[in-house]
């Protein structure tokens, strides 16, 4: 399609999208979220009393000091700046420094995103037990993808088997896989199934379909043969595979074969589509006066194949994303003080959280007017 809706993540439009939006995120960064950690990081001193009329919470005092007040606010986390009269108070920085991390992670991502869509590929085999393959079937690659796809190794089939239920569904199916070199010898070795995948060199190898790939039978005492079984088309979505069988040495006569899985009953039918009888795998029956003998059924693994040099990038912005939400709940909460005189003034203000910070200074202002009534009342 012209637009390429049916891969849109790997369209010029969408990558255009992308790269404009991490231009976008970068540029706020530089020019918002890094000025405004500068200037929360920038202590200032407040020495005009008219200074504290600016605030939403401040309170004039007629008597209170500095050296009552740093203890307060050091028990209560936060960090003091002092100067002469003057004490500047704040905590919570991290709650600045959270939106340049979710920016960060934000852009992690997007970069992510972009190395996977020109870089990374994906592909889909079909392989029959015993047989070794390279990837071939590449259903989508970037056009970076080239380096990504095993030139100097393979894979090898091992065995392919299923697990069923006691009452004849799939529980699970495995494949056992060998990653081996041109010489055929082993590198690797792991048996997988539904997400446990095989990892090798950025190519993950995920187990994600089954089918019978060929049938192994005798026909009296002759030599064991092996014919390939192909799937059938059916209505309503079952799966059955089939395959014909030879009874005489010029292929006039013989019989089809019908199989559902690897482990239930084959049916046989002759040439006129009737059904003749029913064998499972390892048993024998008699057909067009011969002996015919199934041996086995040979499965084939389905395998989705899958590089993506982004994914790294991907994870690795997801966890700061997280870890940068978090520190954006944290409030960035400042606290100004003066001695003048006989009057003490104090005031402050957050960025969020306002009750929690009003009740915390209200606290403060009650602990320090304590501590100043003791101090004048020994005896209280």
């Amino acid at each position: 399609m012209l637009l390429g809706l049916n891969h849109v993540y790997s369209t010029w439009w969408f990558l255009a999208l992308l790269v404009l939006f991490g231009t976008s995120l970068t540029v706020c960064t530089f020019r918002r979220q890094l000025p405004a950690l500068k200037a929360a990081r920038r202590w200032q001193f407040y020495t005009q009393p008219r200074q504290f009329e600016k605030l939403a919470l401040s309170a004039e005092l007629d008597r209170g000091n500095l050296d009552s007040l740093q203890p307060l606010l050091v028990k209560r986390g936060y960090r003091l700046f002092l100067e002469n009269e003057a004490l500047y108070a704040r905590k919570g920085i991290a709650g600045r420094i959270g939106p340049i991390v979710v920016h960060a992670a934000m852009l992690l991502i997007l970069a992510g995103a972009i190395g996977g869509a020109l870089g990374g590929f994906l592909a889909q085999e079909m392989v029959a037990s015993g047989n070794t393959f390279q990837v071939q079937r590449i259903l989508e690659a970037g056009p970076l993808a080239a380096n990504k796809i095993p030139q100097d190794w393979a894979v090898r089939v091992n065995r392919f088997w299923i697990d069923y239920t006691p009452n004849g569904n799939v529980d699970q199916f495995y494949s056992d896989l060998s990653v081996v070199n041109p010489a055929g010898e082993e590198i690797k070795r792991k048996t997988i199934f539904v997400n446990e995948p095989l990892r090798y060199q950025g190519v993950t190898f995920y187990q994600t379909d089954w089918g019978i790939a060929g049938i192994r039978v005798q026909l009296n005492n002759s030599p064991i043969f092996q014919l390939p079984m192909a799937q059938l088309p059916t209505e309503g979505g079952a799966r059955l595979w089939g395959t014909w069988v030879p009874t005489t040495p010029d292929l006039s006569a013989g019989v089809s074969l019908l199989a559902k899985d690897l482990q239930g009953t084959l049916f046989v039918y002759d040439t006129a589509g009737q059904l003749v009888n029913a064998v499972r795998p390892g048993g024998s029956i008699e057909v067009n006066g011969i002996i015919l003998k199934v041996i086995d059924l040979i499965g084939s693994t389905g395998l989705q194949i899958k590089a993506d040099p982004g994914i790294p990038l991907v994870y690795l912005g997801f966890g700061l994303l997280m870890l940068g939400v978090v520190m954006s709940y944290a409030s960035h909460s400042q606290i100004w003080a003066l001695q003048q005189g006989d009057r003490f003034f104090l005031g402050g203000r957050t960025n969020r959280a306002q009750v929690v910070f009003e009740r915390e200074l209200l606290g403060i202002l009650e602990k320090l007017e304590h501590e100043e009534n003791k101090l004048a009342d020994p005896s209280a």
